[in-house]
């Protein structure tokens, strides 16, 4: 019922394209640094509307299409993380200044949110047509999740990515950063700056994630809408989220061995599904523990280092959010 009321799409569309536009044309008209206060109030606007959107789905829908949202949003919201990683090991790589993160996560934002959905309508109708394809995605997710839990410490060379490269023969890009702009004009001659590099990076990085987390949610629940507004609202928050999390991100030493659990878990959920159905409120339950034990073990092992004063190791994914840079081309 929710997936054929095409009233349903349009009002929910209408809503998130009028929330972003509020966002960059009123509150972040001007570029500046996001600090950490403003990030975490945005942080809880998004999160307070996803949950009462949420309760909007259990009063005219019912309590399971309810709790498929809320699981659904918790593990993309949870993979989300190795997002931030990514974008921290960007902006340093790129030497990104503070007050032009911001305007570089919105616009990867609005693509992601286009390509997911892209996705997500691809993938419905692969499941609806070949319902044999769940198999193949349960498997991606449990390789995804092995890969995740043995991957090293990501290196990042984004200028040696073959789009970068292509983009840089075809057009001439500046040597430095013109402001928050993405395309200049000198002297006739239509420019690309390094900003726009950084968001081809973006925009390339977040569709390889959705590869992951989109087979994941569908592990959850086949109801496209389910799957498209949760994970709509995961991403809407995820700029705020950065802000919050940048520069503590990698004391959560196990989130990412708790992640891969997590991906592998939903893997087995959907290979077994036309022999064992695992409930929605089971799944749920097994996310959130091991979200919750992947943190607590993060907070103790920080603090053990702390207690011992041992020296952190070096981190590649450090980045100044408070810190205007001047890009070294």
């Amino acid at each position: 019922m929710l997936s054929g009321n095409i009233w349903l799409w349009i009002g929910f569309n209408i809503f998130v394209l009028g929330m972003l536009a509020l966002d960059l044309g009123v509150f972040h008209r001007q570029a500046h640094t996001i600090s950490i206060k403003e990030a975490s109030i945005w942080s809880v606007v998004w999160i307070t509307l996803a949950m009462i959107f949420n309760t909007g789905l259990y009063f005219f829908s019912g309590p399971e299409p309810a709790l498929q949202f809320f699981t659904g949003y918790l593990i993309e919201k949870s993979l989300s993380v190795d997002n931030i990683f990514v974008f921290v090991l960007l902006f340093t790589a790129f030497n990104v200044p503070a007050a032009y993160q911001h305007r570089v996560l919105f616009w990867g934002v609005l693509g992601a949110l286009i390509m997911r959905g892209i996705l997500i309508a691809l993938g419905a109708v692969l499941l609806e047509t070949f319902h044999w394809i769940i198999y193949l995605f349960g498997a991606f997710l449990i390789f995804a999740g092995a890969r995740m839990a043995l991957q090293k410490e990501m290196e990042m060379h984004p200028e040696q990515h073959p789009l970068l490269k292509l983009v840089r023969r075809i057009v001439p890009v500046t040597d430095d950063y013109e402001g928050d702009r993405f395309i200049v004009r000198r002297v006739g001659q239509v420019l690309v700056t390094p900003l726009l590099l950084v968001l081809l990076t973006i925009e390339i990085t977040d569709l390889i994630f959705a590869l992951d987390s989109i087979p994941a949610i569908f592990a959850v629940t086949d109801n496209p809408f389910i799957v498209y507004t949760s994970n709509v609202f995961a991403i809407l928050g995820l700029r705020s989220l950065y802000f919050v999390f940048a520069n503590v991100i990698d004391k959560f030493y196990y989130l990412k061995f708790g992640l891969a659990v997590i991906l592998s878990f939903v893997g087995v959920k959907m290979v077994l599904t036309d022999i064992f159905h695992i409930p929605t409120v089971l799944a749920l339950a097994v996310i959130a523990v091991v979200l919750t034990a992947a943190i607590i073990a993060s907070i103790v092992r920080a603090q053990h280092h702390k207690t011992k004063n041992i020296e952190p190791e070096p981190k590649v994914n450090e980045t100044t959010l408070t810190e205007e840079t001047v890009p070294k081309r």
